[in-house]
């Protein structure tokens, strides 16, 4: 029976003990890494802040940081350390030998495009914001320009170069942190002033929890299968846990909760010129310093977020 197996499967062998590491050393800086990614924090404030106000969306972020832990991540997490084996071995024993190869294997792959995309149109318009804003007449032509350069460029650090950016990668999540600090330091004491405009204040919770949930939850789904490649590399039950916990619950409620409380401070205060809700826009307004040439602060940062989304 074995013989009839494909090659691929056969071929496999679970990762030995010896090889493995602790949570704090590949899952939990991984998985909060993908939560530090500025796609998916600069627009959270718009699911529901300005109707629900900010400690219903702070709750709302909670749940739903634990259910990616323990609904989307800690099962692929236990399978991938306790069998030592990649996804596409694991999603054998639901798909079959053909399917676990084109499902979890294939499909997953085919994921990273999807990623790649995202990540150049707002890097891309991140760029055009910056340096062609105020000198181009065809701004969409210069997106789709950039767009073309930025995911060539991508995909050549992938195939090429991908070991001297592997070299200051593990640097690369202080950029947001950073930025999220300085926006958290200048409008967050300001949050507690914050109250939203709502005439249906219950409607309004029930809507953003369903809007903030969704969008974190939708946003992590895939991340959460590949959490059986993550377990394969951890020791023990506690390892995969804790890196769910600090990597994932954790991390959701940081990256997405302190640009929560940048809206919601900077709304409270009533910045002149912030009306938007998304974090960047909003960082445009209160980091407007000029600093090099015509580049704003707001500017350099927003800059650096796209190098750190390499």
């Amino acid at each position: 029976m074995a013989s009839q197996l494909p090659e691929y499967i056969q071929s496999n062998v679970p990762n030995p003990q010896q090889n493995r590491a602790p949570w704090y050393k590949n899952t939990a800086p991984t998985y909060a890494g993908v939560f530090l990614w500025f796609v998916f924090w600069d627009q959270i404030a718009t699911h529901g802040l300005k109707e629900a106000g900010l400690g219903a969306c702070l709750v709302a972020l909670m749940v739903a940081a634990l259910i990616c832990h323990y609904m989307f991540y800690l099962v692929p997490g236990l399978l991938g350390m306790k069998t030592g084996r990649p996804l596409y071995i694991v999603g054998t024993s639901t798909f079959g030998a053909i399917g676990g190869f084109l499902m979890p294997g294939f499909l997953m792959g085919l994921l990273q495009f999807g990623w790649l995309g995202v990540n150049t149109f707002f890097s891309s318009k991140f760029i055009v914001e910056v340096f062609f804003h105020k000198v181009t007449r065809f701004p969409e032509t210069t997106l789709t320009l950039v767009c073309i350069f930025w995911a060539l460029g991508a995909a050549f650090v992938g195939l090429k170069g991908i070991h001297y950016v592997a070299r200051v990668a593990t640097y690369f999540p202080l950029i947001p942190i950073t930025v999220l600090l300085v926006m958290l330091f200048k409008t967050g004491f300001s949050a507690p002033s914050f109250h939203p405009a709502s005439a249906n204040p219950a409607g309004s919770i029930a809507a953003a929890w369903i809007s903030i949930i969704g969008y974190v939850v939708g946003f992590f789904a895939t991340a959460g299968a590949a959490g059986v490649d993550f377990g394969m590399n951890n020791r023990d039950t506690r390892d995969v846990k804790r890196g769910g916990f600090f990597g994932i619950a954790l991390a959701t409620v940081v990256a997405a909760g302190i640009p929560l409380i940048v809206v919601a401070g900077a709304q409270g205060a009533q910045v002149p010129g912030v009306e938007s809700y998304v974090f960047t826009d909003v960082m445009q307004v209160v980091l407007n310093q000029i600093v090099l040439g015509s580049t704003t602060l707001a500017g350099l940062f927003m800059l650096a977020l796209t190098i750190a989304s390499f």
